[in-house]
């Protein structure tokens, strides 16, 4: 949580850090990844038989350059197989023996699925990168018994006939999948089967009775909208509710755990692009206020746990600049990275609200990281990912921030008036090892700002690390242009953030 005091530009900037005053435990969960049967993310992405350099396959067909930077990242969790892709998508396609699978249409990226990799290879892919899977159900041309059959394929150790497919299949001990999603994005017109609000939610929520019946560990996750739309209350409304017949009456239980929002930000100018994910914060804020407010009109009682915000498509992407039906690959600047570091100071900010986050995609379809025949380029918005998932972990901490604040264009437009705009977007927490980080992003694409960071002791050493480049527009290529620079601070002084920068300082509580 951060508080902002808007200052003019002749006056001091300063970061206050409280590193005594936790604010939420961050879920590792908000630094997951998403894979979707869409362009080159699975095939050419993380499956790529067919490469001619061998050296780069492992025995599974699964590209081990890719496996080694998902655990560089140390990814938790791994959504998939959709996105739209799912809304025709049968899971039952995809296993048993490779030659008798059945190609089809896929509709939602306008191809054909092969169904060469499917359920069991995800599963060995998660395993051999350590993350959690995380399943999203068709509930667009799928049925009920097909998700219950997919569950029991996946979780079941009973004697039935979904588990001794997957017993047949090579697979003895279940895989006990633990995240579910009802649906994706069924509220849009390019959707196949899109629905209504209330038909959807209707059909969900006897989809998440069913389910928990036949395994109540799961963590079911309801389809949102942006979370500041009338389907986000429609749904909330009809799920959230304390169901004692679904439950056995155990009032400590829910049926549904998270709520999913999508947003994606872009814009040609930099500002615009840099402060567009100011409007996921506001989204996560008007999402938490229709969970309460559902809550409250359904009389849920406060021994249920509140539901929390799973953030399952986030991202930086321009379709016009990429489209989706032509595979998605963004080619990042330098101001997309910003643009990145304050989506995840959003999150680490939002650390109480969102229990995941997922970045769409994980490989080649806008994503940071792209495959080659011959190796794995790592783009601009790669670093503050990194730098993200290894060091901002554990309690986001209060801090103030008193900065100029950019007063121009926003996109949406009604960022503006809504929620703050600064030029210096911060986050900090307390690691469990003792260490404060304190992550800064300088949007500013030419002041350098000389910054009073109070909350340190006076001389206290500091490491830094710092993600910036020659200009707002520069890329990674064969030349990498945009990386992390690895410095350290006597903590004397004040410290200048330089123009578009990110800037991560680190020192001992």
């Amino acid at each position: 949580m951060a508080s902002f005091t808007r200052i003019e530009e002749d006056h001091v900037s300063s970061i206050t850090v409280h590193a005594d005053h936790k604010i939420a435990k961050i879920n590792d969960n908000i630094y997951g990844g998403f894979t979707e049967h869409m362009g080159r993310c699975i095939y050419g992405g993380i499956y790529d038989p067919e490469n001619p350099n061998k050296d780069l396959i492992d025995e599974h067909g699964h590209r081990k350059d890719v496996i080694e930077a998902m655990k560089e990242l140390r990814v938790p969790v791994v959504r998939y197989p959709g996105g739209n892709f799912i809304a025709t998508y049968h899971w039952q396609d995809g296993v048993g023996p490779r030659e008798k699978r059945p190609k089809r249409p896929e509709l939602a990226w306008i191809g054909v699925e092969s169904n060469q990799f499917g359920t069991d290879e995800f599963m060995k892919w998660c395993e051999l990168v350590g993350t959690e899977p995380y399943l999203c159900l068709n509930m667009g041309t799928g049925t009920l018994d097909e998700a219950l059959a997919w569950l029991e394929y996946c979780n079941s150790s009973q004697d039935t006939y979904y588990a001794n497919m997957r017993r047949k299949n090579g697979r003895e001990e279940p895989y006990n999948v633990k995240y579910w999603a009802l649906g994706n994005e069924i509220w849009g017109p390019w959707q196949v089967a899109q629905l209504s609000a209330p038909v959807y939610a209707a059909n969900a929520y006897q989809y998440a009775k069913a389910m928990k019946l036949l395994d109540p560990t799961i963590t079911l996750i309801l389809c949102g909208e942006t979370g500041h739309s009338s389907w986000d209350h429609e749904v909330l409304k009809t799920c959230v509710k304390h169901d004692i017949h679904g439950l056995g009456g155990d009032p400590t239980k829910r049926l549904i755990d998270m709520h999913s929002i999508h947003h994606y930000t872009a814009d040609q100018e930099h500002l615009a692009n840099a402060t567009a994910p100011r409007s996921a914060e506001r989204a996560i804020e008007m999402t938490m206020a229709l969970i309460d407010l559902a809550r409250i009109e359904n009389k849920v009682p406060p021994s249920v746990p509140r539901q929390t915000i799973c953030f399952d498509e986030w991202n930086v992407w321009d379709p016009l600049r990429a489209p989706g039906e032509q595979g998605a690959e963004e080619k990042y600047t330098l101001s997309d990275a910003l643009a990145v570091g304050v989506w995840l100071n959003t999150f680490v900010r939002q650390a109480a609200s969102v229990s995941m986050a997922n970045i769409a995609q994980s490989v080649n379809v806008i994503s940071p990281l792209m495959t080659t025949q011959s190796g794995v380029v790592k783009q601009t918005t790669w670093w503050p990912l990194l730098l993200f998932s290894k060091y901002m972990r554990g309690h986001t901490i209060a801090l103030n921030i008193r900065s100029p604040e950019y007063t121009g264009r926003t996109n949406p437009a009604w960022i503006r008036g809504t929620i703050e705009t600064p030029f210096l977007d911060c986050s900090a927490t307390l690691g469990d090892d003792g260490f404060v980080s304190l992550a800064v992003v300088n949007i500013h694409e030419e002041t350098d700002y000389e910054v009073d960071v109070k909350g340190v002791k006076d001389g206290e050493k500091m490491d830094v690390y710092t993600v910036s480049g020659d200009s707002v527009h520069v890329t990674n290529g064969e030349e990498q242009k945009v990386g992390i620079k690895e410095s350290s601070w006597d903590g004397k002084g004040k410290y200048k953030f330089g123009k578009a920068s990110l800037t991560l300082l680190r020192w001992k509580a």
